[in-house]
């Protein structure tokens, strides 16, 4: 009878602890940037990771991910899990890799100069790869190869002076046919987006660069990255053409990918690719750059032809969760955002803290500051008080790289801990035990296969591969279970007369919102671009077009939903 109750008992226990963790074993069904990719430490000084100049092509059904200083490329069947594959045939510490399918070949290259070599390989998932052309004699700075109709078509350039280049090669020696042609240049004078800075507020030559090649619907939308990897106004310009060669007109709709604000800014130097649902895809570069100039992530974001032809990259609530499909879509409501953040700036407890890392820049919504912890010990901890009892549906956790001395890809590289949630603050059950994890999620984004009710949110470390206990961003996403904001009364703007490029916005704060998103375009039914802010009333944005005139409204949002603008103003 004893023997009979403690197989009961285990099967119990059992039980329990398996429904305590069935949160980790459903099939996840979102995304949220940055893209939780390993990153791999880079092999000089100061230890930190990178990722950078994206392509991503669909092989057979399959996806692959080429980035910069990555240490291998990246494999995927549905855009949310990936698994590294390495290889010793390709130069992976050359920048900004393309890559392009050509027939039942993968081909690659990267920047290199003054000897160039393209690879190519049938089976990329195993790592095995042959050389192309050995001798390729354009010695440049970001490459892109484009196949049209059984042509390949070469484009590159990379610089604050010189412009984006195209030459066609030939399909079998892959060399080219006659001579590289000047395609197009940066135009800082009338292109507000093109100039540098954070907010496009310096007025130094931009660098024009990262050029990539979409055909859609008979034409050629040739995209370009600029004003520079490092700033938060890093994004994407693009030129239209009926030829893959030009003559190139700017796209009235510019720039294309453009988020300067969110937890994490920028989406530049990108590739665009079609899912295996018809889908088209922005993956990009985002900027953090405080160890270095080139410490970087990876987003991905939903884009679209309208019925003009017009192309456009949502990027509105880019940083929020939201549906990876399984089916053809049309509209980025149809995925935007899935649910509401519910962290930002609320009120922390933790274990320690470094004077110049302190716990409010673990909900302040900002990528480029973290909360570290004195040490890196087990059982360092931080708890979130959301203020009230929330739905919460998906958690991310985002850790910095404080104190590391990492370098390179190790097998030891990998965090773990345990995710906790609580009604009290005392009693507490587990939504993410990851205590025995062995893989590296430096961007670990959680979506629970049910929802739970909690006010409280308790990370505790058990493991760090290095540095100290620091956390850029807990992000707790899902509904606060009130109403969404009343709509935006009052938007005034004024342009400036001496540069175009630049507008002022203000506004009357909503009662209860927590941040707006500022839509505006050239047409007032075509809204493409977006800018958010949190806590705000006014705002410059200095990346228009001086030649257009546009069109904008303001949407309020908090924790509970999103409530759209009454009213498009026009201003010349």
């Amino acid at each position: 009878m004893k023997t009979l109750n403690r197989v009961l008992l285990f099967f119990i226990f059992l039980t329990v602890a398996l429904a305590s963790n069935s949160q980790n074993n459903s099939k996840q069904t979102t995304l949220c940037n940055p893209v939780n990719l390993s990153y791999r430490f880079c092999l000089d000084e100061p230890s930190r990771r990178e990722a950078a100049d994206p392509t991503m092509v669909t092989f057979r059904g399959e996806y692959y991910l080429f980035a910069s200083k990555s240490g291998g490329y990246f494999h995927s069947t549905d855009l949310i899990n990936w698994d590294l594959i390495s290889t010793k045939d390709l130069p992976l510490e050359d920048y900004a890799p393309t890559a392009v399918v050509m027939k039942d070949t993968l081909y690659f290259m990267a920047s290199a100069s003054p000897t160039v070599k393209i690879f190519k390989t049938a089976d990329p998932k195993s790592g095995k790869w042959k050389v192309a052309n050995a001798s390729f004699p354009i010695g440049m700075i970001d490459p892109d190869l484009f196949v049209d109709n059984g042509r390949l078509y070469f484009y590159y350039g990379c610089s604050n002076v010189n412009p984006i280049y195209g030459v066609e090669l030939d399909a079998k020696t892959l060399n080219p046919i006659g001579k590289s042609l000047a395609l197009f240049n940066s135009d800082k004078k009338n292109y507000g987006w093109e100039r540098s800075g954070d907010y496009n507020e310096v007025g130094n030559s931009p660098w024009i660069e990262g050029s990539w090649m979409t055909k859609h619907d008979g034409k050629y939308y040739l995209q370009y990255a600029g004003p520079g990897t490092e700033f938060k106004s890093y994004g994407d310009g693009v030129y239209v053409s009926e030829n893959p060669l030009g003559p190139f007109k700017l796209a009235t709709h510019n720039p294309v990918s453009y988020k300067p604000e969110g937890f994490a800014a920028a989406a530049g130097h990108s590739s665009t690719f079609l899912d295996k649902y018809g889908n088209y895809w922005h993956i990009s570069t985002m900027t953090i750059s405080q160890k270095h100039m080139f410490e970087r992530r990876l987003g991905i974001f939903p884009t679209f032809f309208d019925r003009e032809g017009v192309m456009y990259v949502y990027t509105g609530f880019g940083d929020f969760p939201f549906e990876v499909p399984t089916k053809k879509i049309s509209d980025p409501e149809e995925l935007f955002p899935k649910w509401m953040l519910l962290s930002y700036n609320k009120s922390l407890e933790v274990s320690s803290e470094q004077p110049n890392h302190p716990k409010s820049y673990a909900a302040n919504e900002d990528i480029r500051t973290f909360w570290s912890a004195r040490t890196g010990d087990k059982g360092e901890w931080i708890r979130m008080d959301l203020e009230k009892e929330c739905t919460v549906n998906a958690i991310q956790i985002n850790f910095a790289e404080n104190e590391t001395k990492i370098v390179g890809r190790q097998p030891d590289i990998y965090y773990q801990y345990l995710l906790e949630y609580s009604a009290d603050g005392k009693t507490w059950k587990t939504l993410a035990d990851k205590t025995q994890n062995k893989t590296d999620v430096p961007h670990d984004y959680i979506e629970l296969t049910k929802s739970v009710i909690a006010r409280y949110i308790k990370l505790t470390n058990y493991r760090m591969p290095g540095g100290t206990f620091a956390i850029t961003g807990l992000r707790i996403f899902g509904n606060g279970g009130g109403k969404a904001p009343s709509a935006v009364e009052n938007l005034n703007m004024m342009r400036n007369t001496d540069d175009r490029c630049i507008i002022k916005l203000n506004w009357n704060k909503t009662p209860g919102a927590v941040g707006y998103n500022i839509r505006f375009g050239t047409s007032k039914e075509k809204l493409y671009h977006n800018y958010q802010v949190l806590d705000a009333e006014l705002l410059t944005i200095r990346s228009l077009n001086a030649l257009h005139k546009y069109y904008f409204t303001i949407d309020a949002f908090n924790e509970n939903g999103i409530t759209k603008g009454k009213n498009t103003l026009e201003i010349n």
